[in-house]
């Protein structure tokens, strides 16, 4: 007996490494970590980070994290209006120096608590890339950025939501213009640091060490998509105009707030995305006043079935509710799909989607508990589960239920 228990550990064990050699020999990578108001515990680590020295994924390794960028974003801005050098409701001309106004709608200034809500009337036509050497107000005077039938709402019965990414370079370009600071160092002052957080913007502010732990992210076919790095940090972390030098130093913070991505290019693990979580789940209490935290994840904008529009621009049911930087879920309201969890509770949060990759930080605010994921190699054309979001992302959230 003995010795069959021997060749059952050792059938076992062998079972488990192949199991693992299977997973590391992969071009995908999954990692969830909960967390409630006290602890945060891994719980899904699977794939490799990088498919090409076959080094397994860890929680501590740091991936662009897309979207939920914008959350964390937001809570640069939220720190400048509890210290008093931002107003969310100030007309954002005052602190850029140039009017910004919606040519269609030039009497109606644009704030940020109109930007961070996807309320500015911005679109994504003329993109949200900007290279160094270009200014976001050369950008924001072609005509394409502008939605012709919508212009800033809160004004009247005009209340229009349209998910756009080009908002937040606007958000940046404001925070540099009021503290004469760039953008990614400003982050580091404002959020990463004071939250103990090794994590950064466009790799700007991140060690040699991070950039060895970095997720690659492949696409479904197993191409690379983004930062496979080698384990050296990018020569220049911007992307810059053809024939122009990258040259940071001769930059003027408040011209160009797209350059350090605060849309989507923070690179962060997911067991410092979920300390966020932890904050966020106390209430903001020592890191944003209760003000700060009340403005954040109060809904700024609910769908009502024809007053909005997501990224592609058409009303999906993915978008029903909406703070400052951050997305609620869980919306019962007719037209909506907005429950991958499936459970009819309501969260808060924000979702990712970029380069192949999945990613999520979503929190129960009633019970405290939440979880930060991401999974990569998600096909463009991925199929939705039962809700608007994709059946990777569902998978994920499904198979954290039983652990």
């Amino acid at each position: 007996m003995k010795a069959w228990r021997c060749l059952l550990a050792a059938l076992l064990l062998l079972s488990g490494t192949a199991v693992r050699a299977q997973a590391q020999g992969t071009h995908s990578a999954t990692v969830a970590v909960t967390f409630d108001r006290q602890s945060m515990r891994p719980v899904l680590i699977e794939g490799s980070a990088d498919k090409t020295s076959g080094r397994p994924v860890t929680a501590d390794d740091p991936v662009r994290i897309a979207s939920i960028s914008k959350l964390v974003t937001t809570l640069g801005v939220l720190r400048l209006v509890d210290a008093d050098v931002l107003d969310l409701d100030r007309d954002v001309s005052d602190y850029l120096h140039w009017r910004l106004r919606h040519p269609q709608f030039p009497d109606r200034p644009i704030t940020l608590r109109l930007l961070l809500s996807h309320r500015s009337g911005l679109t994504d036509g003329a993109d949200y890339i900007i290279p160094l050497g270009e200014t976001l107000r050369q950008r924001l005077a072609d005509p394409r950025a502008w939605d012709p039938a919508h212009g800033p709402s809160g004004y009247g019965a005009d209340d229009w939501f349209h998910y756009t990414n080009l908002n937040f370079p606007v958000v940046a370009s404001v925070m540099e213009a009021a503290t004469g600071q760039r953008f990614d160092r400003l982050m580091q002052h404002l959020v990463l640091k004071p939250l103990g957080l090794s994590a950064c913007y466009n790799w700007s502010g991140c060690d040699a060490a991070a950039a060895a732990r970095a997720v690659v992210l492949y696409r479904a076919d197993g191409t690379t998509a983004r930062d496979d790095l080698r384990g050296v940090l990018p020569a220049c972390p911007v992307v810059v105009k053809d024939g122009q030098p990258c040259d940071l130093d001769a930059y003027t913070p408040g011209w160009n707030g797209a350059l350090f991505s605060p849309q989507g290019g923070l690179r962060i693990s997911m067991n410092d995305l979920a300390r966020i979580g932890k904050m966020l789940a106390r209430g903001g209490r020592g890191f944003l006043s209760p003000a700060s935290y009340a403005a954040l994840t109060m809904p700024e904008w609910r769908f009502n079935g024809h007053n909005g529009v997501g990224e592609n621009g058409e009303p999906d049911g993915f978008f029903c509710a909406y703070g400052l930087g951050l997305q609620l879920i869980g919306n019962r309201t007719e037209g909506c799909h907005d429950d991958p969890f499936g459970d009819g509770i309501p969260r808060l949060g924000h979702p990712g989607e970029a380069y192949a990759l999945r990613s999520g930080l979503w929190l129960d605010p009633k019970s405290g508990r939440g979880v930060a994921f991401f999974t990569t190699a998600v096909p463009d054309d991925a199929p939705k589960g039962k809700s608007a979001f994709t059946a990777a992302e569902e998978a994920v959230l499904t198979r954290l239920r039983s652990r």
